[in-house]
């Protein structure tokens, strides 16, 4: 039985950090395409960054580039997201996600992902 369990959030104000963590059980970070997802109040899911097992390219959507870091730890089984110069928009509940694929083809496609955490909140405001 797969299980994501994410953890890190909290509130924060705007232009500081958090760091999420998704520790997984019952799957190999590293054996297959993981990303996070968000979704803020009354809005649809959406994706926020993916990291294949195939490559170390990084898949990032383009209001957190250059913002937001995804890495994993293999011997943690862990993947994280490191959110940096957090501004309002990002409030939302954060969502780890994973395939049994190895690449992420399409990574923004919730319905390629098949498994989810519980998702953690993350509240930026002053």
């Amino acid at each position: 039985q797969v299980q994501l369990v994410e953890s890190g959030g909290g509130s924060v104000q705007p232009g500081g950090s958090l760091r999420l963590s998704c520790v997984a059980s019952g799957y190999t970070v590293s054996s297959g395409c993981m990303g996070w997802f968000r979704q803020a109040l009354g809005k649809e899911r959406e994706a926020v960054a993916a990291f294949p097992a195939t490559t170390d390219y990084q898949y990032y959507t383009d209001s957190v580039r250059g913002r937001f870091t995804i890495s994993r730890d293999n011997a943690k089984n862990a993947l994280y997201l490191q959110m940096n110069s957090l501004a309002l928009e990002d409030t939302a509940v954060y969502y780890c996600a994973a395939r049994v694929a190895r690449g992420c083809p399409n990574w923004p496609a919730k319905e390629r992902y098949d498994y989810w955490g519980q998702g953690t909140q993350v509240t930026v405001s002053s």
